[in-house]
């Protein structure tokens, strides 16, 4: 039963019985394994989500392989799926909904929150998307329970059209949506996008949709050849050559005028001032690994007044946005999924995601 005192019916359940679900269980560092867990009760003004499809993303890569969460979780925050149930007060949805939902939204009454700054919300950083233990996305389940600040805000419909695949990439364009405003790419700007991962691709076409001249570095032939059916003005193999070199070649001489560092390695920030003009903007957005410390020329930024931006998880703000961009395919996101997996299979699915081939892009987990 439910804390709502409705019974789920075993219809939309599997697993050894009505009140158990699979679920990938971080365990501690390297160590996930497959196993039953409670489905998770719902209380007044919170719904179950059966969960359709969860992407593997990089901070999920992060956490299990460096050990950087205290096990046990369960991860996965790219979620889309149906409403099964739903608790007491609930009026947004019913029974039967797609949707796809976030697992952080903020107060709206902070001090961080009246500055824009959402993710800096202490409300935000409490995690409101849980399939047991201490809440962290719950994706990599068959079931998440969405608490009621995720349920009244945190949660969007997704259209007939749309597949639950297509949707799961609502979360990760708002976060990089956020990035390049964050960067202030304007029109006609020289962009450099470093990595042509799932996330890259994601950074360059929406730099492009700013107005951006966008280019594409990536070490994998298959990722510059994406990049470049995804509207990449150009792309280059930085094993080949130096990116400052090759940049300023392209702006008489100066460099980009913004790049997007989208590959965690400490050593491509430095790279990445480099190739940036004087005055010219670096944003990191796959540096968000706790223990790592980055050097880089201090005369960079002293002197040459370069700026090293940060942006980090989803903007409130942007969220309609973000499913407009999904749900209208002007973001051809389907496009970027090569490889699904089921629940069963998710310790397959996260050594591809994390050791990609040069026939993968984004990694899907499909639990139901």
């Amino acid at each position: 039963m439910s804390r709502t005192g409705e019974s789920l019916s075993t219809d939309n359940l599997s697993g050894p019985s009505s009140s158990t679900m699979r679920a990938a269980v971080y365990r501690g560092k390297d160590n996930v394994i497959v196993e039953d867990v409670p489905v998770p009760e719902i209380g007044e003004g919170e719904v179950l989500i059966r969960v359709a499809a969860c992407g593997i993303c990089g901070t999920d890569i992060k956490k299990i392989h460096h050990g950087f969460v205290k096990p046990p979780q369960i991860l996965g925050h790219e979620v889309a799926g149906t409403v099964v149930a739903v608790g007491r007060g609930v009026t947004r949805w019913k029974i039967g909904d797609r949707v796809v939902s976030f697992h952080h939204i903020p107060c709206g009454n902070c001090f961080y929150c009246a500055q824009k700054s959402f993710s800096q919300c202490a409300g935000y950083k409490k995690v409101g998307l849980t399939a047991g233990f201490d809440p962290n996305g719950g994706g990599f389940a068959q079931f998440v329970r969405a608490m009621p600040w995720i349920a009244e805000r945190g949660m969007v419909a997704i259209p007939d059209d749309v597949s639950f695949e297509e949707a799961t990439f609502i979360e990760p364009v708002n976060t990089c949506l956020k990035a390049v405003r964050k960067a202030r790419v304007a029109a006609g700007e020289h962009v450099l996008v470093i990595g042509a991962g799932p996330v890259g691709l994601l950074l360059m076409m929406l730099a492009a949709q700013a107005g951006g001249i966008t280019y594409a570095s990536d070490p994998m032939a298959e990722r510059r050849a994406k990049a470049m059916q995804l509207g990449a003005t150009e792309t280059f193999d930085p094993t080949a050559g130096s990116l400052t070199d090759t940049m300023r070649a392209r702006t008489n001489g100066r460099g980009a005028d913004v790049v997007l560092v989208a590959v965690p390695f400490p050593k491509l920030v430095d790279e990445a001032l480099s190739a940036a003009r004087p005055g010219g903007r670096v944003l990191l957005f796959a540096q968000n690994d706790p223990q790592m410390r980055i050097e880089f020329q201090a005369a960079a930024v002293g002197v040459d007044e370069k700026e090293i931006l940060g942006s980090y998880s989803a903007d409130v703000d942007m969220q309609d946005e973000s499913a407009r961009l999904v749900f209208s395919r002007e973001l051809p996101v389907a496009q970027l999924i090569t490889h699904r997996f089921p629940l069963e299979q998710f310790s397959a699915g996260l050594e591809l995601a994390a050791n990609p081939t040069r026939e993968s892009l984004k990694v899907m987990i499909l639990p139901s």
